[in-house]
Protein backbone atom coordinates (compact mmCIF):
# COMPACT_ATOMS: atom_id res chain seq x y z
CA UNK A 1 0.00 0.00 0.00
CA UNK A 2 1.32 3.44 -0.86
CA UNK A 3 1.51 6.06 1.89
CA UNK A 4 -1.12 8.14 0.08
CA UNK A 5 -3.67 5.37 0.73
CA UNK A 6 -2.85 4.97 4.43
CA UNK A 7 -5.96 4.71 6.57
CA UNK A 8 -6.06 5.10 10.32
CA UNK A 9 -9.41 3.50 11.19
CA UNK A 10 -11.03 3.41 14.61
CA UNK A 11 -14.17 1.33 15.15
CA UNK A 12 -16.62 1.74 18.01
CA UNK A 13 -19.55 -0.52 18.77
CA UNK A 14 -22.08 1.15 21.10
CA UNK A 15 -23.51 -2.30 21.85
CA UNK A 16 -22.50 -5.83 21.07
CA UNK A 17 -20.61 -6.26 17.80
CA UNK A 18 -22.35 -9.62 17.22
CA UNK A 19 -23.71 -9.76 13.69
CA UNK A 20 -21.95 -6.56 12.65
CA UNK A 21 -19.07 -6.30 10.18
CA UNK A 22 -15.62 -7.04 11.54
CA UNK A 23 -12.93 -4.39 11.82
CA UNK A 24 -11.14 -6.14 8.95
CA UNK A 25 -14.19 -5.80 6.68
CA UNK A 26 -14.74 -2.17 7.67
CA UNK A 27 -11.10 -1.34 6.98
CA UNK A 28 -11.26 -3.03 3.55
CA UNK A 29 -14.43 -1.17 2.57
CA UNK A 30 -13.25 2.23 3.84
CA UNK A 31 -9.82 1.88 2.22
CA UNK A 32 -11.43 0.99 -1.12
CA UNK A 33 -13.43 4.24 -1.06
CA UNK A 34 -10.62 6.47 0.18
CA UNK A 35 -8.74 8.58 -2.36
CA UNK A 36 -5.55 9.44 -0.51
CA UNK A 37 -4.96 8.94 3.17
CA UNK A 38 -7.20 9.53 6.10
CA UNK A 39 -8.29 9.07 9.65
CA UNK A 40 -11.82 7.74 10.03
CA UNK A 41 -13.85 6.58 12.99
CA UNK A 42 -16.82 4.30 12.36
CA UNK A 43 -19.27 4.08 15.24
CA UNK A 44 -22.16 1.62 15.25
CA UNK A 45 -25.10 2.92 17.27
CA UNK A 46 -28.58 1.84 18.28
CA UNK A 47 -31.72 3.54 16.97
CA UNK A 48 -32.01 5.85 19.98
CA UNK A 49 -28.52 7.31 19.54
CA UNK A 50 -28.91 7.41 15.76
CA UNK A 51 -32.16 9.33 16.09
CA UNK A 52 -30.69 11.81 18.57
CA UNK A 53 -27.68 12.51 16.35
CA UNK A 54 -29.82 12.87 13.21
CA UNK A 55 -32.16 15.23 15.06
CA UNK A 56 -29.38 17.30 16.62
CA UNK A 57 -27.18 17.62 13.55
CA UNK A 58 -29.61 17.41 10.62
CA UNK A 59 -32.93 18.47 12.17
CA UNK A 60 -34.54 15.15 11.20
CA UNK A 61 -36.22 13.28 14.04
CA UNK A 62 -35.64 9.67 13.02
CA UNK A 63 -32.78 7.20 12.98
CA UNK A 64 -31.03 7.11 9.62
CA UNK A 65 -28.66 4.54 8.15
CA UNK A 66 -25.41 6.56 8.06
CA UNK A 67 -24.29 10.01 9.16
CA UNK A 68 -21.02 11.56 8.03
CA UNK A 69 -19.12 14.15 10.03
CA UNK A 70 -16.28 15.79 8.09
CA UNK A 71 -13.48 17.53 9.98
CA UNK A 72 -10.81 17.87 7.26
CA UNK A 73 -10.44 16.96 3.61
CA UNK A 74 -6.91 18.26 2.91
CA UNK A 75 -4.26 17.02 3.02
CA UNK A 76 -5.96 13.96 4.55
CA UNK A 77 -9.59 13.02 4.98
CA UNK A 78 -10.55 13.16 8.65
CA UNK A 79 -14.06 12.36 9.82
CA UNK A 80 -16.53 10.14 11.58
CA UNK A 81 -19.22 7.82 10.26
CA UNK A 82 -22.12 6.86 12.49
CA UNK A 83 -24.05 3.80 11.32
CA UNK A 84 -27.33 2.65 12.85
CA UNK A 85 -27.20 -1.14 12.69
CA UNK A 86 -30.95 -1.69 13.09
CA UNK A 87 -31.79 0.70 10.25
CA UNK A 88 -29.23 -1.00 7.99
CA UNK A 89 -30.71 -4.43 8.77
CA UNK A 90 -34.28 -3.23 8.13
CA UNK A 91 -33.32 -1.58 4.85
CA UNK A 92 -31.43 -4.65 3.66
CA UNK A 93 -34.52 -6.81 4.15
CA UNK A 94 -36.80 -4.25 2.50
CA UNK A 95 -34.40 -3.85 -0.45
CA UNK A 96 -33.81 -7.61 -0.75
CA UNK A 97 -30.06 -7.42 -0.41
CA UNK A 98 -27.66 -9.03 2.02
CA UNK A 99 -27.02 -7.17 5.24
CA UNK A 100 -23.27 -7.45 4.59
CA UNK A 101 -23.59 -5.88 1.14
CA UNK A 102 -25.69 -3.06 2.57
CA UNK A 103 -23.13 -2.38 5.32
CA UNK A 104 -20.38 -2.32 2.67
CA UNK A 105 -22.40 0.11 0.58
CA UNK A 106 -23.02 2.47 3.49
CA UNK A 107 -19.37 2.50 4.55
CA UNK A 108 -18.34 3.29 0.97
CA UNK A 109 -21.13 5.89 0.72
CA UNK A 110 -20.09 7.52 4.00
CA UNK A 111 -16.38 7.62 3.13
CA UNK A 112 -17.25 9.27 -0.17
CA UNK A 113 -19.26 11.90 1.73
CA UNK A 114 -16.22 12.52 3.94
CA UNK A 115 -14.30 13.35 0.76
CA UNK A 116 -16.89 15.82 -0.49
CA UNK A 117 -19.08 13.68 -2.72
CA UNK A 118 -22.75 14.70 -2.56
CA UNK A 119 -26.04 13.35 -3.85
CA UNK A 120 -28.55 15.81 -2.43
CA UNK A 121 -27.38 18.96 -4.23
CA UNK A 122 -28.09 17.92 -7.82
CA UNK A 123 -28.98 14.98 -10.02
CA UNK A 124 -25.58 15.28 -11.72
CA UNK A 125 -23.77 15.05 -8.37
CA UNK A 126 -25.90 12.06 -7.39
CA UNK A 127 -25.04 10.31 -10.66
CA UNK A 128 -21.32 10.89 -10.12
CA UNK A 129 -21.45 9.59 -6.55
CA UNK A 130 -23.59 6.57 -7.40
CA UNK A 131 -21.30 5.56 -10.27
CA UNK A 132 -18.29 5.80 -7.96
CA UNK A 133 -20.11 3.61 -5.40
CA UNK A 134 -20.95 1.03 -8.09
CA UNK A 135 -17.31 0.86 -9.22
CA UNK A 136 -15.92 0.50 -5.71
CA UNK A 137 -18.46 -2.10 -4.65
CA UNK A 138 -17.98 -4.12 -7.84
CA UNK A 139 -14.25 -4.14 -7.10
CA UNK A 140 -15.05 -5.53 -3.66
CA UNK A 141 -17.28 -8.23 -5.16
CA UNK A 142 -20.67 -6.73 -4.23
CA UNK A 143 -23.61 -6.17 -6.58
CA UNK A 144 -24.87 -2.79 -7.76
CA UNK A 145 -26.56 -1.28 -4.68
CA UNK A 146 -29.04 0.65 -6.82
CA UNK A 147 -30.46 -2.32 -8.75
Amino acid sequence: MTPSRRLNLSVQYAGSPDGLPSRTQLRQWARAALDGGGQVTIRYVDAEEGRALNRDYRGKDYATNVLSFVYETEPLTVGDLVICASVVAEEAVAQRKSVEAHHAHLVVHGVLHLQGYEHETSAADAEIMEEKEREILAGLGYPDPYR
